[in-house]
């Protein structure tokens, strides 16, 4: 008689495996696209200035098809609408992030009114 296969051992039949041992890890918040018919060219660098008055060093560059574009967009999608679900909207102009930060207020006075 053949074996039954539950569920949770199909999906990790059909999982990719990967090995991660050389890869390494990067910050980066600049990041600039360039385009071919065929293929999309991010480059990754680290900006640290306020007023970019110097060239960005580019440490980083992926080259991938589109349909694996494709599929990073909507990962990428998908993360970060969980992450704002869990704390909520983005804000991406920089100048409004500033804007609505709440400022420290002065705590209430603990003291209460003595009798006049």
């Amino acid at each position: 008689m053949a074996e039954e296969v539950k569920p949770d051992a199909q999906q990790n039949l059909n999982a990719i495996q990967t090995l991660e041992d050389d890869a390494s890890t990067v910050y980066m918040n600049f990041c600039r696209m360039n385009l071919t018919p065929e293929e999309i060219v991010l480059s990754f660098g680290l900006n640290t200035q306020m007023q970019i008055t110097e060239p960005i060093k580019i440490s980083h560059r992926v080259v991938m098809n589109f349909y694996t574009a494709k599929r990073l967009l909507n990962l990428l999608a998908q993360a970060v609408a969980q992450h704002e679900m869990a704390f909520g909207q983005l804000e991406l102009d920089a100048q409004r992030r500033v804007r609505t930060v709440p400022r420290a207020s002065t705590p209430p006075s603990t003291l209460k009114p003595g009798p006049a």
